[in-house]
């Protein structure tokens, strides 16, 4: 190759580079953004709140509408609610969808892949559609306006299944075997053999699990029925919303959600590398 030619290779590689890094820059930029005006904006005076056009940057930034969220909320029950609700659902999801996927990966049974295509079916239905049979379900067994109400129905998921399923099928069978030969059960094989060789994709979906039930709000307000002392972060906010006039506790709400996002992205920067290996594993799977 001509010296010429090698050089242009160059320069169109560096070209792209730039543009590849001018683009991540520009999406990381606009998705950034509602996280970065919220937190501003709990900063803000209520004057500079109603100002216009709007302040981007508060002149003297203040914690006061943090500290005035416990006086319209009971902010650290709402905090405990949505930890017990986010933190019991997702050790259950993980455990069911483990176990469930470890049968579907490794056991061969009659009606197997017409029993895994009817679990997969379910994920494609809206959540609205099963909200009142599951409602009736928890009436029946008399959870409704507890918390336990909240959690039981969503212990197991299709998704999670699904997805274990698919990690799990990539350990040796040999490496099972050899488990079950020095006499190990099967539980045993799951939690001690299988669950460490797919821990990229169980810390994604513990990510997942965690996220969605932290935030979900009609379920849990449709549940709890009033009763405000078992309300999570997500269905408290709600108060601060219409404590809200004229925008003149903007700062509250906006410190009010800024708190709420908090847990779930501590947990996502604690679990990122394991989510990004989970990517990554299954792209090289193909």
């Amino acid at each position: 190759m001509s010296p010429g030619r090698r050089s242009l290779r160059r320069i169109r590689r560096r070209t792209g580079n730039s543009l590849l890094f001018v683009a991540i820059v520009a999406i990381s930029v606009i998705a950034a953004f509602p996280l970065v005006w919220m937190l501003l904006s709990s900063l803000k005076t209520p004057a500079e709140s109603m100002q216009t056009p709007p302040v981007w940057i508060p002149s003297t930034p203040s914690l006061t509408a943090y500290r005035e969220v416990a006086d319209v909320i009971d902010a650290a029950r709402s905090f405990w609610n949505s930890a017990v609700i986010a933190t019991v659902t997702t050790a259950g999801i993980l455990v069911t969808s483990l176990m469930a996927g470890y049968a579907f990966a490794k056991y061969r049974f009659r009606g197997r892949d017409l029993l895994f295509a009817v679990l997969i079916s379910t994920m494609f239905l809206p959540p609205i559609v099963v909200l009142i049979p599951l409602f009736r379900m928890v009436t029946y067994m008399g959870l409704d306006g507890h918390l336990f109400g909240v959690i039981v129905p969503y212990l197991a998921n299709a998704f999670g299944i699904f997805l274990m399923r698919q990690f799990i099928a990539g350990v040796p069978d040999d490496l099972i075997d050899a488990a079950r030969v020095d006499g190990a059960s099967e539980l045993r094989i799951v939690f001690s053999v299988v669950a460490p060789a797919v821990i990229p994709a169980i810390a994604a979906l513990a990510l997942f699990a965690f996220v969605y039930h932290w935030n979900t709000y009609l379920w849990p307000l449709t549940v709890l029925q009033g009763n405000t002392e078992d309300y999570p972060i997500v269905l408290s906010l709600g108060r601060l919303l219409s404590y809200n006039r004229g925008a003149m506790n903007t700062g509250l709400v906006m410190a009010g959600a800024t708190l709420a996002v908090l847990p779930p992205l501590v947990l996502f920067v604690f679990l990122q590398r394991f989510f990004v290996d989970s990517i990554v594993s299954t792209g090289v799977k193909g």
